[in-house]
């Protein structure tokens, strides 16, 4: 590429014949085309030279022109290496707009469309980048200049780049480009800070210094993780671009959006940016988790995380390879080496922070709809559940309970008997969650809402380009929005809280609307024609624009402009409510959120948004639930039987038994449809929703315990199967199963009209959770009976689980016996463990005040170890081991030394029951 200076021409002028003035080399400057387009504000000018140079005219200033890759160069790049060079949707891409890029254009049978495919536009092998032109040594790693010497096709290049690649840790490496000159947007998350080189890296790093790219790999198996030589790096002031290889096709993470929990590498195209929108395949939805994990060849597994809140998407080519494309912010990377699954997540949340241990009650199941009408209607609802014995443990009511949907406030006659019903529910052990929107109504005489007069008076809104509080319209009507970027706004929404608390002591919080959603594109006022609201390039973000249905980018925050936080809204906001709830309850928060952003985990958690009641949507909640296992969110899941439309009975009562298995566990409807609470259907169907929660609470002590290890170390809840079999390439598609840990695999029923359902069992031995009837696996798809009042769980040898006689609600259930589970493996072996503490105060591991016990089976002996005890073990008794997988009939079964009866079961299950054996003491029980 060269570079040539004209200070004056009339290119418009210009014919198809030889110009008057020559290029610096002598040579003269033949057109054989002339096309001219307005880019930027400004005349393009573009014109293909005889030579088959393309020259660019941008005004009457510069003329640069690229030697695009000539025909053979373009010929030898294979079709799935090449890297689009044209990306902007809504362009029929031309050869003369691909050249005026100095890219090369061919044609191929595969045809473009507006949602990607095969690019005609692509990159050749000597397209220039940067170059590295110094590399030195840092104390924690190296730190390097790049300089770009020939502009690009987006406007502003920054021309000098700072490089820095810092060895973290032994399987982290962190890798920084930026502004050399002019620091830039970096989102403020709290990175534990590093101060010393890591010592023996499981990575290496390469460079190429012409044109600059790097390459990490696998010190152990040389296996290249990441390869960005492969396309131009490209870095200018609202375009930033990178391309990697990867080392195979099993790509997770990038979400938040619906589809396969593997994703399709076939030309596709993820998009960032929150968005109110029901989950929809290919749409940016509500949250933005630019992260990443790939399975390798062997079993290996790593993962990438890009730190930055600006629009973004993530090209995906059959390679394998991706193109990450943001519109601001720098390029902060961090690489994890695993190289276990299960360690890359960890890693990943040792940067972004470990989720919050949630309150007991919160693994309980949960009741909502938008449309209870009122207080009495949603009072009648808990009180059918209590007749029928049903477990409930959270009643929540949408935005009907407020008076003209405005925050803060009770409707003064419809949900009049609100305060009543929340006392009845804390009598009754039960909690209660409301929702909140961020947007506070704006419409009415002063003095009469003091949340908008206080929050104005404080300053604390969001502000319009004009320095005034920018006006949106949500459900209360013309609303302003919370700046949540400001600490000031946290103590304003603490106090609006602390006052509605005093009338209705809710429990918990559901945060809703916060992408920030707005009805209109912008505000009342529009956007502003500048760049933040217009940039010269736009991702395929639903809507086409960056205001669509939500507030304008160049709206002003305390932080920023609303153009870098926008994706952080949601987590700003979760923020902010978990930290008032603790001063206000002084106990474990509880928050639903529907926008995420990484580092959620820590105030709060998901539910995935406005699902539909169809049978794909019950489907497509696992991989979404799988995806947010690797976002560090563990606490969530889906509505179970589907938001929106009404449900069948069929439909509801299957969705209602994958639903007592999703971490966050909630039926919730919307209005004008028939309820759907397991109430309302017949005395079949409640049954089998019944028997479904009945086994979730009667597995909860399980299911805390591994909360306790997400919050502890950043362990999975529901997890995907290849997490636990990553040498069986079988797995690593799977998403209509799913673990619960390491030991529980749940297959339900996702077709209408099954009373059977094949689930792919990974070698070994599997037990069947009710009965404990083995199942043996060389690695292979069983077919199991599963009739409608049945969901098929299936406990993995080797594991212990601890249960617990289930009741009506988590509070009545903590205080029952155990009930404890060995399921042997082929060596008679077992292991197993319980966190367990007063279930709802601050900090208890923390500060010491749990109980944990670890549990083994060796030679026919199971013992139980209290490793950390407290008061709250001494109120637990285990009252039964069920010992799966005994070969042979034990003549005799002794506790702590002493003979005691027992059963034995052609299917190969001991029982000890009676044992009225003290948690928070050691105790052993043998069998010969």
């Amino acid at each position: 590429m060269k570079v040539y200076q004209k200070l004056t021409s009339d290119t418009t002028q210009a014919t198809e014949s030889c110009a008057e003035e020559e290029a610096a080399d002598g040579k003269p400057l033949c057109i054989q085309k002339l096309s001219t387009w307005w880019l930027g504000g400004g005349l393009l000018t573009v014109a293909v030279l005889l030579s088959g140079v393309t020259v660019w005219v941008l005004g009457q200033v510069w003329w640069v022109w690229h030697e695009h890759g000539t025909p053979e160069k373009c010929s030898s790049v294979p079709e799935s290496l090449r890297f689009d060079c044209y990306p902007e949707r809504n362009v029929v891409v031309t050869q003369e707009l691909c050249e005026s890029r100095g890219c090369c254009f061919m044609e191929s049978d595969r045809p473009w469309d507006s949602r990607g495919g095969l690019p005609w536009c692509f990159y050749s092998p000597d397209f220039p980048s940067y170059a590295l032109e110094s590399l030195n040594q840092t104390e924690l790693g190296l730190k390097g200049l790049l300089t770009r010497k020939v502009k690009t096709y987006y406007p502003r290049d920054i021309e000098k780049l700072q490089l820095s690649a810092e060895f973290e840790t032994d399987t982290r490496l962190h890798i920084k480009i930026t502004d050399s000159r002019s620091p830039r947007y970096e989102v403020p998350l709290e990175v534990p800070r590093v101060r010393k080189r890591a010592e023996n890296p499981t990575y290496t790093l390469e460079f190429s210094k012409e044109p600059f790219g790097l390459v990490v790999k696998r010190r152990s198996s040389g296996t290249v993780l990441m390869n960005t030589t492969v396309a131009p790096l490209i870095f200018t002031d609202q375009f930033l671009q990178i391309s990697t290889t990867l080392p195979s096709k099993f790509l997770y993470g990038l979400g938040e959006h619906r589809g396969s929990f593997l994703h399709s590498l076939d030309w596709s195209t993820l998009t960032f940016w929150a968005r109110d929108v029901p989950p929809t395949e290919s749409y940016n939805l509500y949250g933005v988790h630019p992260f990443y994990l790939v399975m390798e060849e062997g079993g290996a597994a790593h993962g990438v995380f890009l730190l930055n809140s600006n629009a973004m998407e993530v090209a995906l080519q059959p390679a394998p390879a991706l193109t990450w494309r943001t519109i601001g912010g720098i390029l902060d990377f961090y690489i994890f080496l695993g190289p276990d699954p299960n360690l890359v997540v960890q890693q990943y949340q040792q940067v972004i922070g470990f989720p919050a241990m949630p309150p007991f009650w919160g693994l309980g199941f949960h009741l909502c709809r938008w449309g209870y009408e009122t207080s009495n209607m949603t009072w009648q609802t808990v009180k059918a559940m209590r007749n029928y014995r049903i477990p409930q443990d959270t009643q929540w009511n949408d935005i009907d309970y407020m008076e003209g949907y405005r925050d803060f406030t009770v409707d003064p006659e419809r949900f009049n008997t609100l305060p009543q019903m929340v006392e009845d529910l804390q009598k009754h052990g039960q909690y209660y969650v409301m929702i909140l929107d961020p947007g506070i109504s704006s419409t009415h005489p002063p003095g009469s809402y003091w949340p908008y007069d206080e929050g104005l008076r404080r300053g604390i809104f969001i502000n319009s380009t004009q320095g005034k509080p920018l006006i949106g319209q949500v459900w209360p009507g013309l609303t302003a929005f919370p700046d949540f970027s400001n600490l000031d706004t946290h103590q304003w929404w603490l106090e609006n809280l602390n006052l509605f608390y005093k009338h209705v002591p809710f429990d918990g919080i559901w945060i809703d609307m916060n992408e920030p959603s707005d009805f209109m594109d912008g505000s009342t006022e529009g956007c502003s024609p500048e760049e933040l609201d217009n940039p010269p390039y736009v991702p395929a973000v639903l809507g086409g624009s960056l205001f669509a249905k939500t507030i304008c980018p160049s709206a002003k925050q305390s932080a920023s402009t609303h153009y870098n936080l926008h994706n952080l809204y949601g987590l700003m906001e979760a923020k902010a409510t978990a930290s008032a709830l603790i001063k206000i309850r002084e106990k474990r928060p509880f928050v639903i959120s529907r926008s995420t952003f990484p580092s959620q985990g820590r105030y709060s958690g998901h539910w995935l948004g406005d699902n539909r009641s169809e049978k794909k949507d019950m489907y497509w909640s696992i991989p979404g639930l799988l995806s947010f296992s690797l976002f560090g969110i563990p606490l969530v899941g889906a509505d179970i039987c589907g938001f929106s439309g009404s449900t069948s009975e069929e439909l509801c009562t299957r969705w209602m038994q994958l639903g007592a298995f999703y971490p966050f566990s909630r039926n919730h409807n919307t209005q004008n449809e028939k309820a759907q609470d397991p109430t309302a259907f017949s005395p079949a169907a409640r049954t089998a929703m019944k028997e479904a929660l009945l086994t979730r609470y009667g597995l909860l002590p399980f299911l805390y315990t591994l909360f306790h290890r997400a919050h502890l170390q950043g362990d999975t809840v529901a997890r995907p199967l290849f997490f636990e079999f990553p040498q069986d390439e079988a797995t690593y598609s799977i998403d209509r199963q799913f673990l619960w840990g390491r030991s529980l695999l749940v297959t339900p029923v996702l077709e209408s009209g099954a009373d059977s359902v094949i689930g792919y069992f990974p070698r070994g031995v599997w037990y069947d959770y009710y009965t404990g009837s083995p199942v043996n696996s060389s690695g292979e798809n069983l077919k199991t009976a599963a009739p409608l009042d049945h969901i098929n769980v299936h406990v993995r040898e080797g594991t212990i689980l601890p249960t617990q006689t289930p009741g009506l609600s988590s509070w009545v259930s903590s205080g029952n016996p155990l009930r404890l589970i060995a399921a042997l493996s082929q060596s008679a072996s077992a292991w197993g463990d319980l966190f367990w503490d007063d279930g709802e105060s601050l900090d208890t591991f923390e500060r010491g005040d749990y109980s944990y016990l670890v549990f083994n089976v060796t030679q026919n002996t199971f013992t139980s170890t209290v490793l950390h005890s407290n008061v709250e073990a001494t109120y637990i008794t285990v009252d039964t081991l069920a010992v799966y997988g005994v070969r042979e009939q034990p003549k005799t079964v002794t506790v702590n030394g002493k003979e005691t009866p027992f059963s034995y079961l052609e299917n190969q299950v001991l029982t000890v029951t009676a044992l009225d054996l003290g948690l928070s003491q050691g105790f052993s029980i043998r069998w010969l």
